[in-house]
Order: C-alpha cells, then sequence, then structure tokens
C-alpha cells in the first residue's frame, strides 16, 4: 500500500479520498457549525458574569485596521472544511470531530466563566459596510481565546499532517500555512480580536491539535475504506 501511495501524485490521493463518506463529512460539518454558532451566540448575548475588556498592546498599535483582510477572515470556514474533506475512514472521521468539538469546548467554557471583549476601535464602521455586518452579526464579545484563530491553527496543523501523508510538496504545505496566518493576521486587522486574544486561540489551538494527533488513528488510512 505504501508503495502504490508512493507511485500515485498527492492530488490523486487527495481527490480519491474526498468522495469517502461524503455524506458524513458534509452533513457533520454543517451540523457543527450550527451547534456552535448556537452555543457561541447564546453566550455572547447571555454572559453569566460580568465582562471583561481585554488590553490593547504593541502589537495591536503596529497592526493597522484593514477592511481589505475581510475575506480572509471570512475564509476560515472555508478552510476548516478541509480537513475533514481529506480523511478516509469513519474512526479518522469521528476521531477528528471530537478533537475539534473537544477543543472548542473548552474555549466556550472559558467564555462562560470569563467573558470578555475586545476595546472599542474608535472607528465609523458606516464607512466600511462589510465590515458593519460583520460587527453587527459578531459583537465585541467571547474575545479571549479567539476561536476564529483557534480552529485556524488547529485546522493548519492537521491539514499539514494530512499532506504529508500525500506526499504533497513543499509550496502547497508553504500555500497551507500561508493561508493559515492570513486567517489569523485578519482577526486582528478587522477588530475583531486584539493580540492577547490571538495568543490564547494560539495555545489552544495548538495544543488540542497536538493532543489529537498524538491519539491520532489509522495512520496508513489512506488506502482503507470503512
Amino acid at each position: 500500500m505504501n508503495e502504490n501511495r508512493q507511485q500515485t501524485p498527492w492530488y490523486r490521493q487527495g481527490a480519491a479520498v474526498i468522495p469517502r463518506h461524503l455524506h458524513l463529512k458534509s452533513i457533520g460539518t454543517m451540523l457543527f457549525i450550527s451547534l456552535f454558532f448556537g452555543a457561541y451566540f447564546y453566550l455572547l448575548k447571555d454572559p453569566a458574569y460580568p465582562t471583561t475588556v481585554m488590553p490593547i498592546t504593541l502589537l495591536d498599535r503596529l497592526i493597522g485596521f484593514q477592511p481589505l483582510a475581510l475575506p480572509m477572515y471570512l475564509s476560515l470556514w472555508v478552510y476548516v472544511s478541509l480537513p475533514p474533506a481529506f480523511l478516509a475512514t469513519r474512526r479518522e472521521l469521528h476521531g477528528y470531530g471530537l478533537a475539534m468539538a473537544g477543543t472548542c469546548l473548552a474555549g466556550l467554557i472559558v467564555f462562560y466563566f470569563w467573558p470578555t471583549a475586545v476595546p472599542a476601535a474608535h472607528i465609523d464602521w458606516a464607512r466600511y459596510p462589510d465590515v458593519e455586518f460583520l460587527k453587527s452579526m459578531d459583537a465585541s464579545g467571547n474575545a479571549c481565546p479567539s476561536l476564529h484563530v483557534t480552529t485556524a491553527i488547529f485546522s493548519g496543523i492537521w491539514l499539514h499532517h494530512l499532506l504529508r501523508r500525500f506526499d504533497a510538496p513543499q509550496w502547497i504545505l508553504i500555500v497551507n500555512w500561508t493561508w493559515c496566518i492570513g486567517i489569523i493576521y485578519s482577526t486582528l486587522a478587522t477588530r475583531q480580536h486584539v493580540a492577547v486574544d490571538v495568543l490564547a486561540g494560539l495555545a489552544l489551538g495548538v495544543l488540542g491539535a497536538c493532543l489529537s494527533l498524538r491519539h491520532r488513528m489509522d495512520t496508513d488510512g489512506v488506502g482503507e475504506v470503512r
């Protein structure tokens, strides 16, 4: 099986596993996002404790507001769907889903016991209607840790692992990390988060991804159908 994988181009290996358990991947991803947002917005609208405003650091002052970063910010929802798309077996999908859910649950627990918010940006959002719409949908609460960053880095680490399993070339790995870093940057550039939120989100996402990959099942499951 390993010899066949080495002979098959990486993009064909990836394309071969995408259709496997497609209904589970598509329905599971949509269901997870729906449940997550339900809990997220509930905590956002009804905080159980007084809200702490996060501090502004030097990094926040160095990174200016960039409305053009909004598409990159929104691209997270495409990015997070890529790792499960490249998983081959139900066992891997279940393990990945539980790991992502557990990581996000940890962040939601923090939001419950320690509600936080980003400080006012003093920007006339009416000049930037697209960003203003985002602000109206996703208020300044549930700031630390940034689950936008958490899910991005979690997905980035897993996607790197899966691309290496397919023997993908170096430039694809660079594209992956460029996209991931762009999403992380966009959380600051759109003023959705401050640097402290980002650092906490990175810590949570890296921890969740590393723990889940340490116990990852079916290391050679590309050629296995279950």
